[in-house]
């Protein structure tokens, strides 16, 4: 049950997180796009259409989330009071209260992702470094550990690019993340990850240490102009090839696009046809051109991915040790835990949102 100073912090986050999050403000947005899509003729520009649908669905959840904790605060505040006077209601009063500070921690959390593209969809790539085969290997587990982290979200991930490696693991990666503040959380994970364990491909049992590295860019929404001139971009169509199972194509689908002003080469292949890889390979290729503008004009690695490093030694953002020990340890943040086998598969929330708080606090 909450005392009288807990109800007063209570009341008090719940009316920062109406600052924060600028609920007065994103109400009057829905009800703008709310109103734009009860006009005549909405739905004839389907992209159009879609994109004010997908806003005003992530303002409506955020919206929905701030007035669920405030209903669950004047609950919480009514069995605390009932609990006061009758002892057989202190437990559902006590269950309340840790619901609500639960909700209002999640209120803070979603505070961190207040950045231009923070609460849209992400393109996440994973490719080999330093380490041969190993590094395909871990290449392939950072797929899968990112795969069933997305799972756990609840987001939707679409693969668009994955390449099989030479003997085993893959040679690149690259899924499509959707979801609310899918960049936001993801672009955490840019960088270097290192892998420290007994090699499976080793006959000698060797410790070996191998690195791969992670990209993270947002998918721009429409209204983002990106200078693309279709003349600039080589259109080459190839047989797809990959890992097996029912997500490779067999047909001359794959498409890969090289920008030639730049040399920034684009591949999907994993699409249901070869437009739907075209249209997915230009969406990667605009985000990484707009990142590349950004760059230019801040000459300096911007926001959009963090620090650029070589896929090596002594420039991780974090390291998984399975041997002599185990450990996750996260090298900017500190945050760290001994259950690597959760970690790998999918559970990373507290990496996450332990290097956003981090980075807020810098």
């Amino acid at each position: 049950m909450l005392e009288q100073k807990d109800r007063d912090n209570a009341a008090q986050r719940i009316e920062d997180a109406r600052a924060f999050l600028h609920i007065d403000e994103k109400a009057a947005e829905l009800e703008k796009l709310e109103a734009q899509s009860a006009e005549p003729g909405f739905w004839d520009d389907a992209q159009r259409a879609s994109a004010v649908t997908k806003q005003a669905s992530s303002l409506r959840s955020t919206i929905q989330e701030y007035e669920a904790a405030k209903h669950l605060f004047e609950e919480t505040i009514a069995a605390s009071e009932l609990a006061a006077e009758d002892g057989s209601f202190e437990a559902e009063a006590d269950a309340l209260a840790k619901k609500l500070m639960a909700s209002l921690d999640a209120l803070e959390v979603a505070s961190l992702f207040s950045g231009r593209f923070d609460a849209g969809d992400a393109i996440m790539t994973v490719n080999p470094g330093q380490g041969g085969l190993e590094a395909q290997d871990w290449t392939e587990m950072l797929y899968r550990m990112y795969s069933r982290f997305a799972e756990k979200m609840g987001w939707k991930v679409h693969v668009l690019d994955v390449v099989a490696g030479e003997a085993i693991g893959l040679d690149k990666a690259t899924i499509q993340v959707e979801g609310q503040n899918a960049y936001g959380m993801l672009k955490s994970e840019q960088g270097v990850h290192r892998l420290v364990r007994i090699s499976p491909t080793d006959d000698k049992k060797r410790r070996h240490t191998t690195f791969a590295g992670v990209e993270v860019l947002p998918v721009l929404p429409e209204d983002i102009e990106v200078d693309l001139n279709p003349a600039d971009v080589r259109v080459d169509v190839y047989r797809a090839s990959g890992p097996g199972g029912q997500c490779v194509n067999t047909t001359d689908s794959a498409v890969r696009l090289t920008h030639l002003p730049t040399g920034i080469v684009v591949t999907c292949q994993n699409q249901k046809s070869q437009l739907q890889n075209k249209e997915a390979a230009f969406r990667v290729l605009k985000s990484k051109l707009y990142e590349l503008e950004e760059q230019k004009r801040r000459e300096e690695i911007d926001e959009l991915r963090g620090q650029r490093m070589d896929n090596s030694f002594g420039s991780q953002i974090r390291n998984y040790v399975l041997y002599p020990y185990q450990l996750v340890k996260d090298v900017r943040t500190g945050v760290e835990t001994g259950d690597v086998n959760a970690v790998l598969d999918g559970d990373i929330e507290n990496f996450v949102i332990g290097y956003h708080k981090w980075k807020a606090s810098q």
